[in-house]
Parts: C-alpha cells; structure tokens; sequence
C-alpha cells in the first residue's frame, strides 16, 4: 500500500469569484453540469450525474452513491424504492445532503436541504424511460433487505421478468422520486496550497446570498 501521508495533488484552476458567477445558484450549477459533461466527453470523468446522498436518522448518518435524474429551479431529483433505508430514513428525517466530487475537473458541490417525494405521475413518467431490465429490476428487488444468496436475487429478478413478458412494466408502488429542495449550495474550487474557492449561496425569503468560505 502506498504512503497515504505523502499522497497529494496540488491543485489547479481559475478562481471562483463573486463578481464573475451568477445570483441564482441553479444557474451556476448548470454551467458546471455542462462542464462536467465536456470532461466525460473526453474520456476525464465517468458519471457526471453522480451524487453522494446523505440521509440520517437518530443522530447515525448513511450515505450512498446516486444518479441525478431532474434539475429545475426549485430543486434536485432522483428516484429510488421507498422501502429502501435512505427512504425509512427520508420519512423520519427529511432533512439531506447532496455532494457532486468532479475530481477530474477539481470541483465539488454540496447541497443541503429537505426532500419529498415527487407527484405519482412524475415517478411514473421518469420510469416508463428506463431501460426494460432496469424497470423488471426495480420489482425484482426488495432493496436494502438481506438477500440469501446471489441465486436467490436471480430467480426473484427471472421471476419479475417472466411476470411482465410481453407487456409494459409499469412502475411499482414502492419506487419513486425525491426532490431535494436546498437552503444552502456550495461551490469549491480547487486551488494551489490548499487555498480553494469556496463559494455558498444560502437562500433566504428574498432570494440568495453569496458568501466566500475559508478553505
């Protein structure tokens, strides 16, 4: 194993200024998105879309890797199971952080705020979009429930697959959408010696404010 201790990249970037970014974070987001996407194109970066969600309940946080599935001017939107931890977790606590690592492009975003689920209807339309072996998978498994063995999920996914032969897959009761509406987004950029951009935008009854953070 290498030396950890000694492992470190200095970073690199243009700087992150209040004078040069917009007001609406959303706005800045995007621009980042689409970035983001340029460096997947060319082979830097894998999953653009990938976010960490974290959940908490009982004072015991959770987190785990997901795919951003909307963005629109009043939140952030992935789909899961709801009988799901993170969902048991949601319902007792809806309070959630997002974070998108670009470590190719040497940025971060955090997101802070409450989640809900989305309207039936949205869940439904975002699902008939998935590919057919992601629809049979999503009745096939109870997620985060102990499974016995590897042949056991198998025959559970070939018996959902034989359940729907020929016909749509519809969406399951216990599969849908979160929105994630933020009070607080966090821009970072990295920067030599350690002295990154950071960037957060806290929403208020009036819009946002911008505040420039210590590295």
């Amino acid at each position: 194993m290498p030396d950890l201790a000694a492992e470190r990249v200095d970073y690199v970037g243009d700087h992150l200024l209040e004078s040069a970014v917009s007001q609406d974070p959303y706005a800045l987001f995007r621009e980042w998105l689409d970035e983001a996407f340029a460096a997947r194109d060319r082979g830097d970066l894998a999953e653009p879309t990938a976010m960490v969600v974290a959940t908490s309940t009982d004072g015991r946080p959770s987190a785990r890797t997901m795919l951003l599935k909307d963005l629109r001017d009043d939140g952030f939107t992935f789909f899961t199971n709801y009988d799901s931890r993170k969902s048991a977790e949601l319902t007792a606590n809806p309070g959630v952080a997002l974070h998108f690592g670009w470590h190719a492009i040497q940025r971060q975003i955090r997101v802070e705020g409450t989640a809900e689920r989305v309207p039936r209807s949205e869940s439904e339309a975002y699902f008939a979009t998935r590919p057919r072996g992601s629809q049979v998978g999503a009745w096939a498994s109870a997620q985060s429930s102990p499974v016995g063995t590897l042949a056991d999920l198998q025959a559970s996914y070939a018996a959902a697959a034989e359940r729907f032969t020929g016909v749509d897959v519809p969406c399951p009761p216990h599969w849908g959408g979160y929105l994630v509406r933020p009070v607080e987004i966090e821009f970072w950029q990295g920067q030599p010696s350690r002295m990154h951009d950071r960037l957060v935008y806290r929403r208020h009854a009036a819009g946002w404010t911008i505040t420039r953070l210590a590295p």
